[in-house]
């Protein structure tokens, strides 16, 4: 077998918060239990919400949870110089171009507001698939065409087969934006693939965004991508019992650090929020299986 490779992505639009922080501590918990190196991986092209002080917190809060990478930018200068999206930005373009040739995708001008006033659900239904609007047209997105996907295979950490039909709430999903910015199903699956991951650890909210990607690797004739394993894990909840956010204020990592917790007490705080008796970083290795 190949070594196993995974990654820690965070996207710098945010101090990185509780959630953050267990999502990368069971990372480097199943890097350590099957041999994986570790990849960071900054996601920036939003650069609308980009600040330089985010991508430094990002390096602070590994160093703060003694996670150590294998693969990836050691600072802020060695991000901007090699590690940056920016970077391979031809390899997203030279994915878009395939999907265009291939006919695999159309143009929406759907807004947020006309998707909702669709459908109440809020999830797309294809409405733009027939209307044959020009992909060259200013101010449109580029949706995948899913109509015709077959069963998606998705393999877990233990290598077992799962099954899966593009959910609803990706079909059809975006792969250029409004703005000809890539997005992020694709640029997550070209940089997984670019980087040789093949280990991908995302909380349970992305399940779908893993299905998606697959079926566009399928699409974009991406065989290794199809061979990862996943693993999704629990998501923390805020107190109100919502997914925790960085736009929601959600406790950041780095206001602990200043308040004088340690490791362990932040460790502590995070099982709080799980419901799970955690003491430390045994305690969440021990949940991995």
């Amino acid at each position: 077998m190949n070594q196993l490779l995974t990654r820690i992505a965070p996207t710098p639009s945010g101090y990185l918060h509780l959630g953050n922080a267990y999502s990368f501590l069971v990372t480097k918990a199943i890097a350590e239990k099957f041999g994986a190196k570790i990849l960071l991986r900054i996601d920036d092209l939003d650069r609308d919400r980009f600040r330089e002080e985010y991508v430094q917190d990002i390096f602070d809060c590994l160093d703060f949870l003694e996670i150590n990478i294998d693969q990836g930018p050691r600072n802020l200068q060695d991000f901007h110089q090699e590690w940056s999206q920016i970077h391979r930005f031809g390899l997203y373009e030279q994915a878009l171009d395939k999907l265009r040739v291939d006919k695999k995708v159309f143009a929406c001008t759907c807004s947020r507001k006309k998707i909702s006033q669709l459908d109440s659900s809020g999830y797309y239904l294809g409405h733009c698939l027939d209307r044959k609007i020009p992909l060259q047209r200013p101010e449109v997105a580029w949706r995948l065409d899913t109509l015709d996907a077959d069963l998606i295979k998705l393999k877990d950490i233990q290598d077992r087969i799962h099954y899966e039909v593009i959910p609803e709430d990706v079909a059809f999903f975006v792969v250029r934006k409004k703005d000809r910015l890539p997005s992020y199903q694709l640029t997550s699956l070209i940089d997984d693939i670019h980087f040789g991951v093949n280990l991908i650890v995302r909380g349970k909210d992305l399940y779908s965004s893993s299905i998606a990607q697959t079926y566009l690797a399928e699409q974009l004739n991406l065989s290794a991508f199809q061979e990862s394993r996943f693993f999704h894990h629990d998501l923390m909840k805020g107190p109100k019992k919502k997914k925790l956010s960085k736009t929601d204020g959600a406790t950041s990592i780095k206001q602990l650090r200043e308040d004088g917790k340690a490791l362990n007490q932040v460790i502590e705080l995070i099982g709080d929020y799980l419901g799970k008796p955690f003491q430390n970083y045994d305690d969440i290795k021990k949940t991995i299986s």
